[in-house]
C-alpha cells in the first residue's frame, strides 16, 4: 500500500485543501455544504450545523485517503444499492469502514 494522505486539521479551508488532493470533482458539493452549513448556523445561532459539516466532511477525507478502502466502501455501496443480495454484512462493513474513518480524524 502507498503512503496515505495526511489526515487534515479539522477545519473548512485544510478539509477543503485535502478535498481537492484526493478528490477534486467533490470541491463544489463541500463548498456548496459549508455555504448551507454557515448560513443555518448563523440562523439558528448554534454550531451544530458547522459540526455537522466537519465531521461529514472529516470522514470523508478519511475514507478517500486510503483509495483500497473508498474502493472497497464504494463496492459495497453498490451490493446495498442494487438489492440483489442480503446488505447485512455490507451494511455491518460499511459502518466499520465509517468508524476507522472517524477514529482517524479524532472524532
Amino acid at each position: 500500500m502507498g503512503q496515505l494522505t495526511p489526515m487534515p486539521e479539522l477545519t473548512p479551508d485544510a478539509l477543503r485543501a485535502a478535498v481537492d488532493r484526493i478528490a477534486p470533482s467533490r470541491v463544489p458539493a463541500l463548498t456548496q455544504h459549508l455555504f448551507e452549513a454557515t448560513t443555518n448556523a448563523q440562523r439558528t445561532q448554534s454550531l451544530a450545523p458547522l459540526r455537522a459539516f466537519v465531521h461529514s466532511w472529516a470522514v470523508f477525507v478519511g475514507i478517500e485517503r486510503d483509495p483500497s478502502r473508498a474502493q472497497r466502501l464504494r463496492e459495497l455501496e453498490r451490493v446495498v444499492d442494487t438489492g440483489e443480495q442480503d446488505p447485512s454484512l455490507a451494511i455491518a462493513e460499511i459502518r466499520t469502514i465509517r468508524e476507522a474513518a472517524e477514529a482517524e480524524a479524532g472524532l
